[in-house]
């Protein structure tokens, strides 16, 4: 859980601006063993569709890591959405 400010989460705080939970799953090839890839999963708040946190996980990630990366798939989604709405046909009451 993300730290409290004020009584209220971080976590809380980056959804309400915007931010929705990114998973990320990256492949990258092993340093001593090119032919193989390893999966690695990534999650954290970001925003969409720039992905500013994911970007900078990955820049240092070529940066500062050995296994080159071999491919990058991004599931994004808001946590705190707009209410859905249904029409209704009816309303039943049982006592």
């Amino acid at each position: 859980m993300g730290l409290r400010v004020g009584g209220v989460s971080e976590d809380f705080r980056k959804q309400m601006l915007g931010y929705g939970l990114t998973t990320a799953e990256i492949l990258y090839r092993m340093p001593d063993h090119p032919s193989l890839l390893q999966t690695y999963v990534w999650q954290n708040y970001d925003m969409f569709p720039k992905f500013p946190a994911l970007s900078d996980f990955l820049a240092f990630w070529q940066q500062k890591l050995d296994g080159p990366l071999h491919s990058v798939t991004v599931a994004h989604s808001k946590l705190i959405k707009p209410a859905e709405l249904r029409a209704v046909d009816g309303v039943f009451r049982l006592h």
